[in-house]
């Protein structure tokens, strides 16, 4: 419980118990008695919070909003609220900023990923927008002006990381909620980009490579799944393991993981060629595996698509992501899924919303066509083309179609005797005849 007491001069102060028991008084000044006693009512919720553990009544939550400065000083100086931050770190620009620098833990892409989300907030609503007067109205409608603007990729990753920087003005009690919270990103994942490349594709790109570093930063990329430029530049000749026929990637992206971010890649056979290469043509001494490509300034991208036009193809979406994601889409037909993951050092998840697609090769094999290409076609298929032959030269003898009873009867002569159950006919219904003795 609180109670108000009145000093000289008509100044009053609030009396209270804290949660640790102890007395404490808040100073109000000359206030009218009607304000001492909303401000004791408050005091009094705020400490039966904080005693009992719970989240402040919504009233009061508002009210702590809305006071003065300096009465917010008053009450932070007696430990009932945290003390307020200055202005400027309550607005768009000056948060999204500190937060960001404060964000040591994290790769310079992640930190450039959060720059582009800050730019896009701050265009949208302003720098010197009040974090606390952005409402959920206005994080949905903040989502519709990306997708008017953006792709729906680029949208969605950019309402995860405006999630992601509210989260942590919560956190930090500058606002009592997410905005963003309930806010659904748009999928991330473009089926339009995907894109298969077949090995003759990937062949004549090989031969319009212009070193044996270039063809091997290819083959590393379509035939070993590593990620690029990344995992490339990070390969040593010590990592090649040749007489265990396997090679050490480490990952910078995969670090935080239990792993390490280090994974073991067979020396498929399609890579081995390429790697060979490249290990004798390099220098004696030599510690990584690709030397000339090292500089952080060259675009591998620019280049891969200028050896794509060379070699007389267009270039297809996501140069590198698809090569990598061509890899696992083939070894997924061969092997289990959780050792292909291990290989390419992805999860089964990602593996499936990111990476696998589905190939012209998988239509074949349904539709049967492979079996029929390679001249070899089970019973069944073989009783069917049979059918087939036999229908068609009735008819074109007889002039019509055969019906359906027709067909199935030479179904049954061109099936395989082997197995096969004989047909016995069955006497017609009825009585049967008296004998004749």
């Amino acid at each position: 419980m609180a109670s108000v007491c009145k000093d000289p001069g008509g100044r009053k102060r609030i009396i209270f118990i804290n949660p640790e028991g102890k007395r404490k008084a808040i100073r109000l000044g000359k206030v009218s008695q009607r304000l001492a006693d909303e401000i004791k009512v408050k005091v009094e919720h705020i400490v039966a919070a904080a005693v009992g553990g719970f989240s402040l009544d919504r009233e009061t939550a508002e009210w702590l909003d809305k006071i003065g400065q300096d009465l917010h000083r008053k009450l932070s100086n007696v430990g009932l609220v945290a003390s307020r931050q200055p202005r400027s770190a309550g607005e768009l620009e000056a948060f999204l900023s500190a937060y960001i620098t404060q964000r040591t833990d994290v790769k310079p892409n992640t930190v450039r990923n959060l720059e582009a989300c800050k730019a896009r907030l701050v265009e949208h609503f302003g720098a010197h927008r009040a974090l606390r007067d952005i409402t959920p109205g206005d994080a949905d409608s903040f989502l519709l002006w990306l997708r008017e603007k953006y792709a729906d990729g680029t949208a969605g990753r950019t309402v995860k990381r405006a999630k992601q920087f509210f989260r942590a003005a919560v956190r930090k009690h500058l606002i009592r909620e997410n905005p963003f919270g309930d806010v659904k990103p748009p999928s991330q994942v473009n089926e339009s980009r995907k894109h298969f490349i077949d090995r003759d594709t990937a062949a004549a790109v090989l031969e319009a490579c212009p070193d044996a570093e270039w063809r091997l930063l290819f083959a590393l990329s379509r035939y070993g799944g590593l990620r690029c430029p990344s995992e490339h530049l990070a390969l040593t000749w010590p990592d090649v393991d040749w007489a265990r026929e396997r090679f050490r990637v480490t990952s910078s992206k995969t670090e935080h993981h239990d792993s390490g971010g280090v994974r073991w890649v067979p020396i498929f056979p399609e890579l081995r060629p390429y790697l060979e290469r490249a290990f004798e043509e390099a220098p004696e001494g030599s510690l990584y595996v690709i030397r000339r490509y090292r500089d952080t300034n060259q675009n591998l991208r620019s280049q891969l698509r200028r050896i794509i036009r060379r070699a007389g193809l267009a270039p297809w979406p996501k140069l590198f992501h698809n090569l990598r994601a061509s890899r696992e889409t083939e070894l997924a037909k061969e092997f289990p899924i959780h050792v292909v993951c291990a290989w390419i050092g992805n999860t089964e998840r990602i593996a499936a919303k990111h990476y696998l697609q589905v190939t012209e090769d998988y239509f074949t094999q349904a539709s049967g066509e492979r079996g029929a290409k390679s001249g070899a076609p089970n019973g069944a298929q073989a009783a069917r083309n049979q059918a087939q032959r036999l229908a068609e030269a009735s008819g074109s003898l007889s002039g019509e179609t055969q019906k359906p009873r027709q067909k199935a009867e030479v179904l049954r002569e061109a099936s395989p005797a082997q197995g096969s159950v004989p047909v016995v006919g069955i006497p017609p219904r009825g009585l049967e005849p008296l004998s004749s003795g």
